[in-house]
């Protein structure tokens, strides 16, 4: 899987390029944190998850203990159905992970300032893109799954799991009752 991450930069910056000029007006600024806290569904491929977990590894154990504890409520609150703000954003709204976000926050922008009443304003061209480039990431990703960022990283911590990931295996059927669930794609068979 290791050999497969520089890939995931190509298509970050491939997005960035083709969609700059759509992106130039945009309202969003640092600190916002609109999206992280109301957007609802932050998908990840595992290929992803792979490089969230690994820049994990750098922070405090006391905040990676937070940071578990935080993805189990979330997850709680998730299969209630409940729209819960991401765990990787801080208390000044900045991001932990900015360096390694997922495509999922990349490809969000506004041309407006957002409120619940007026949520994000995403130019269509830029959101075909978009459509594109999660299609290369999980042809990139052909062994693993998409979904929700907790649910992708919850499944990468498990041993079992991670071991037939990290080796290009592939089992859907042991992650099927939870993949089921909660909404789990495998990458492999998206058009």
């Amino acid at each position: 899987m290791k050999e497969k991450i520089p890939g995931l930069g190509k298509i970050y910056s491939d997005f960035v390029e083709s969609t700059g000029e759509f992106k130039k007006d945009a309202s969003c600024s640092k600190g916002c944190g609109f999206c992280c806290k109301e957007a609802g569904s932050i998908d990840i491929t595992t290929l992803e998850g792979l490089v969230i977990r690994q820049a994990m590894k750098d922070f405090s154990r006391s905040r990676q203990k937070s940071l578990t504890k935080s993805f189990q409520q979330e997850i709680k609150k998730r299969e209630k159905g409940l729209t819960v703000p991401c765990p990787f954003l801080m208390k000044n709204n900045a991001c932990m992970i900015y360096e390694v976000r997922p495509f999922s926050c990349r490809r969000i922008y506004s041309i407006h300032v957002c409120t619940q009443e007026n949520p994000p304003a995403v130019n269509r061209q830029a959101m075909e893109v978009a459509d594109q480039s999660i299609k290369a990431l999980q042809q990139l990703d052909n062994t693993g799954y998409s979904g929700h960022l907790s649910y992708i990283l919850y499944m990468l911590s498990i041993p079992a799991f991670m071991e037939v990931y990290e080796t290009g295996g592939f089992k859907p059927q042991e992650v099927m009752a939870f993949g089921k669930s909660h909404k789990i794609v495998i990458n492999n068979m998206m058009g």
